[in-house]
């Protein structure tokens, strides 16, 4: 499938939590903290009403499998796991020499107007300049190239400090994937293709490489959000501290933002682990397509570049909400 699916073509199967590959050796009380911190702004009474059982210190794992049920979403398109994580740029608040790449906070024409100018419009006319809207300043392009990608970052300043941003918004056109493009281009074979590969070649090619950059159409402008503690995640869509390991980004359109969601990830280095949805991101299409969070830093930004799986993912509903997705031949 090419495009996304109909609400006909999509299938939903409710499983049973013994059908779960992994699931009785998972930390349920480590899942259950996580759903904790997003939950409270879950609209819907049947969420509000799990939200408050699960803060009354029930035991993890029974209240999973007392009040949720298990549901695969089929749209047709195949499992996809990927990572992300949390960069850290070299930067500045001031523009020098060493940083003159700018973070950009998003311009109010780029609010009122969907899709706005391309990537290529914004950094090769002066449509951003003298207008105030540099957060910081760093010092390689292709980093904040990869910082967009992520969607949210810290830039150590030369001080010792630092500051934290996050996703704005960005400029309306789609995500067009520069690691694709090099394979289509016959640089790289498809499974030679990770987040290191791209930023060397880019590097080592640096006319080329810029050029690159420009294929992706799609810009994205960030805000300040250093109030969030050092020790915290940055902000994911929901606009809580994401955690390591036990978020996952996945596509609103199939899975409502502060669910569990069961991941039966395979690959080198299988993963099952009960996870919440509390993100997003403009490559995270499909209802079996799924980002997960690695934490801050390089070593973070390694493991998540490493990973390209497949696997299948649940999402846990509320029994009612489950039930009322299949036909009532199926009931």
């Amino acid at each position: 499938m090419t495009g996304p699916a109909k609400a006909m073509d999509v299938k939903y199967q409710v499983l049973e939590f013994d059908q779960l590959d992994g699931w009785a050796k998972d930390d349920h009380t480590a899942a259950l903290k996580v759903f904790l911190n997003t939950c409270r702004d879950m609209k819907g009474p049947d969420w509000r009403a799990l939200c408050k059982l699960a803060d009354d210190d029930p035991e993890p794992r029974q209240f999973f499998e007392l009040f949720f049920r298990p549901v695969l979403i089929d749209d047709g398109q195949d499992a996809l796991f990927t990572g992300y994580f949390e960069p850290e740029l070299d930067g500045d608040l001031y523009q020098s020499s060493r940083y003159r790449y700018p973070i950009y906070a998003m311009p109010p024409e780029a609010l009122r107007s969907n899709p706005w100018l391309t990537r290529r419009d914004i950094l090769d006319t002066n449509v951003m300049k003298g207008r105030g809207l540099e957060i910081a300043w760093v010092d390689d392009p292709v980093e904040l190239f990869f910082l967009q990608i992520q969607g949210s970052g810290r830039v150590k300043l030369p001080n010792g400090g630092y500051i934290r941003v996050g996703y704005r918004g960005a400029n309306g056109h789609p995500y067009r994937s520069i690691g694709t493009e090099l394979v289509r281009r016959g640089v790289y074979n498809a499974h030679q293709v990770s987040a290191d590969v791209i930023k060397n070649w880019v590097r080592r090619n640096p006319v080329e490489g810029r050029e690159l950059l420009r294929h992706n159409p799609s810009y994205v402008f960030f805000r300040e959000v250093s109030k969030v503690p050092a020790d915290r995640g940055p902000l994911g869509a929901m606009n809580r501290s994401v955690t390591t390991m036990r978020t996952v980004a996945v596509d609103p359109s199939f899975i409502r933002l502060g669910s569990p969601v069961w991941i039966e990830k395979d690959g080198k280095k299988p993963l099952r682990r009960l996870m919440t949805a509390q993100d997003t991101g403009s490559a995270i299409k499909g209802a079996q397509r799924a980002d997960v969070f690695f934490g801050t830093g390089d070593l973070a930004g390694r493991e998540a570049g490493k990973l390209r799986d497949p696997g299948r993912m649940m999402v846990l509903m509320p029994i009612q909400r489950a039930y009322a997705l299949l036909p009532e031949s199926a009931i």
